[in-house]
């Protein structure tokens, strides 16, 4: 019985991240993602209770997949310049960027709604932290010269979230661009010759 509730929360919130990518959070409602299940809306709100708690849910269970590529990349990397070089690459929009869609309705999303800012953070943070850490290690093998890793993590990270707004809302940058920005910027505060991130 257990296995079953949580296949099903599993369904709704993967049928949610789906909704949201064509609706964004604001316009989804819990009879949208019913609907696409072919199941009640009480049904929903028994797994979730508010519509809120689903759209956070729901967010988390798409970044979710990013994360776990994120663990993957950085296991693959044979040193802590592979490693920040892999991530940045990953941080980077790619392909039609359907993470990167999600990403932005919710920075949006959590300027009105709590629960959305809570999980935006927590995860948000998760990303500075694999990148920070990354960087620290690269200081202590002697591949970077930082004495902020952390504070570094944060500046790449902005960069990122700015360079990838432009990217998908105006298209004058292109994504080549914004890797060979990222990476001279990445070099600059890591110490390190740029193409040792390309």
């Amino acid at each position: 019985m257990r296995r079953r509730v949580d296949l099903r929360r599993e369904e709704i919130l993967a049928a949610a991240a789906d909704e949201v990518l064509t609706r964004g959070f604001a316009h989804t409602r819990v009879v949208d993602v019913a609907a696409a299940l072919g199941v009640s809306t009480s049904l929903v709100f028994y797994h979730f209770g508010t519509k809120e708690k689903l759209m956070a849910e729901a967010f988390e269970f798409a970044v979710n997949r990013d994360l776990t590529k994120l663990d993957e990349t950085v296991a693959r990397a044979k040193d802590p310049v592979d490693a920040v070089r892999r991530i940045l690459a990953l941080y980077s929009p790619q392909g039609n960027a359907y993470g990167w869609t999600v990403w932005v309705d919710a920075w949006a999303e959590s300027l009105r709604e709590p629960q959305m800012r809570e999980t935006y953070v927590r995860l948000d943070d998760r990303w500075k932290d694999v990148l920070t850490e990354q960087i620290r290690l690269g200081v202590e093998a002697g591949d970077f010269v930082c004495t902020d890793p952390a504070g570094s993590a944060w500046r790449l990270s902005a960069l990122l979230d700015g360079l990838a707004v432009q990217v998908m809302m105006h298209q004058r940058i292109t994504k080549k661009t914004l890797a060979q920005w990222v990476c001279g910027a990445a070099a600059a505060e890591l110490g390190i010759e740029t193409d040792r991130l390309t």
